[in-house]
């Protein structure tokens, strides 16, 4: 479905990636793993077209999207959250869920789904985003990715920095979109556990480059550990 091929990119003279090639399966979760600085958030960025590769490609569907600017892919299908559990401060809970659903066909329809995926939102409706928890804030940040409708969802490192009772919260709501059909997840994802109990097939970025890669599960934990430790 979502393809990176060979691509490198890098910010002036810096070369961050390094010739990588990840695949998102149709419905299903590709997981990419990674110390800080191996260049996961500048895979994500890449894929929304936030930054242009300087060699290589990205497809959806097989059409090569490389040139298309971040709204054009937004239109396509692609959706992106960025880290830092990203809203709307001075707004409420519903002034910002309000904001992605106007305008669109099945706003109502999609928000009230989406309420159910995160019901803490919907009694936290009239809090100012801004007084929200950082967990509640980055539940808010996904459920307005998912207000799109989106077919591929790009997700930064959703669990970071957030408490233990929220972050399996989050996990279970990331499984069961994925799991209900017609949306695939790019997660680039700290918690090994989670990644791959959610990923049909992961990497392992260092240094730019993937350095490993194979099916998710609980039994690819040792190789990935062992590939974090190179």
């Amino acid at each position: 479905m979502l393809e990176l091929d060979d691509v490198q990119v890098g910010y002036g003279r810096s070369t961050v990636l390094h010739g990588v090639s990840v695949a998102v399966p149709a419905d299903g979760v590709a997981a990419v793993l990674g110390h800080n600085g191996a260049g996961k958030s500048t895979l994500l960025r890449t894929a929304i077209g936030l930054l242009g590769p300087r060699r290589g490609t990205v497809r959806l569907d097989g059409a090569d999207i490389t040139g298309l600017a971040p709204h054009q892919r937004v239109a396509r299908g692609l959706a992106y959250v960025p880290q830092g559990q990203q809203c709307f401060p001075h707004l409420t809970t519903a002034e910002n869920l309000q904001l992605v659903a106007d305008g669109r066909r099945r706003g109502r329809a999609v928000t009230a789904e989406v309420l159910d995926l995160f019901p803490a939102l919907a009694t936290l409706r009239n809090r100012r985003a801004g007084l929200l928890s950082g967990g509640q804030r980055q539940q808010l940040a996904i459920a307005r990715a998912l207000l799109t409708e989106p077919r591929i969802l790009l997700l930064d490192e959703p669990t970071e920095g957030i408490q233990p009772s929220l972050v399996a919260e989050i996990e279970r709501t990331i499984l069961a979109v994925a799991g209900r059909g017609g949306v695939s997840v790019l997660l680039v994802e700290q918690h090994i556990g989670f990644a791959l109990t959610a990923a049909e097939r992961y990497y392992v970025l260092a240094a730019g480059r993937v350095t490993a890669t194979g099916t998710g599960g609980a039994d690819a934990r040792t190789a990935v550990r062992r590939a974090l430790t190179v």
